[in-house]
């Protein structure tokens, strides 16, 4: 459990430093391309593959490309907006997959290697748009995320009795669920009362939708992390941070949430919107 906190701690403190300690946009810039490059090679482990071990120097290839082309959408928003509608019709797909599993395994081949690169490239590329935006609506995305996701553990562990997908994880609840956009709720309504006076009551529900989207779309991620994890028979992505697995372990629900909140904000801007 000690071990567990350190680690959280140093990683809340390595993200805030990027986030608000500098005006410069490398530290962030780096972290994105680092997350992306260790989130591949964690990928990578999970793909099917005839060798009981996946071969570290392929999985390092492997990760060194995804973080080239999150470099590469970094730099170039036409492909970043790309990754994002590419990921969100993936995340679409998979969840047929979800519901289907473990009925239907036909998805678990090799073109998983390509999702890989779609779905992660776009998260890292769709975080640091969200950050150029505004830090703020970074942490707020963060709190979104992870407030809604512990509002469902703890709800849905201690009276959840219907499970949403028991084959993919059975930890999952609908009750908890239930909480989790109960809190997504509470916490839009908190910033708006702080920081979204100006808006309309139209504009807040748009808001309100794309935040409430935004936590399916990280349930959605979360659930489907685990079904690749469980068919590959592997427990945790990695062990880069010690006590809570690897990258993939920490952002799987930012995978799917990051690029459908960040498209929400380009639309926003495109309608008028300013947030």
């Amino acid at each position: 459990m000690l071990e567990r906190i350190v680690t959280a701690l140093v990683l809340v403190a390595v993200v805030l430093s990027c986030m608000f300690a500098t005006q410069s946009h490398y530290p962030m810039f780096m972290l994105m391309i680092l997350a992306a490059g260790v989130a591949g090679y964690e990928w990578f482990k999970l793909m099917p593959r005839n060798a009981t071990l996946a071969a570290k120097p392929k999985a390092w290839l492997y990760g060194g490309c995804v973080a080239l082309v999150s470099a590469l959408a970094l730099f170039y928003n036409d492909v970043a907006l790309l990754l994002w509608a590419a990921s969100i019709l993936t995340w679409l797909v998979s969840l047929y997959w979800v519901k289907s599993y473990p009925e239907s395994d036909s998805w678990y081949n090799a073109s998983l290697h390509v999702i890989g690169f779609i779905l992660i490239s776009a998260a890292v590329t769709a975080l640091y748009a969200v950050w150029q935006s505004s830090p703020w609506w970074l942490m707020y995305l963060f709190l979104l995320v992870w407030g809604a996701d512990s509002g469902a553990y703890f709800v849905g562990r201690k009276f959840g009795n219907k499970k949403l997908a028991p084959n993919v994880s059975p930890n999952k609840s609908v009750e908890g669920l239930y909480v989790g956009i109960a809190t997504t709720v509470i916490i839009m309504f908190v910033v708006q009362y702080f920081y979204l006076k100006n808006l309309t009551t139209t504009q807040l529900l748009l808001f309100l939708i794309l935040s409430i989207i935004s936590v399916f779309a990280s349930v959605l991620g979360d659930l489907f992390e685990s079904m690749v994890k469980r068919r590959a028979g592997i427990k945790d992505s990695g062990r880069v941070l010690p006590g809570h697995g690897g990258v993939l372990d920490r952002i799987d629900s930012l995978l799917a949430a990051a690029p459908v909140f960040a498209a929400g904000m380009y639309i926003f801007k495109l309608i008028g919107i300013d947030l």
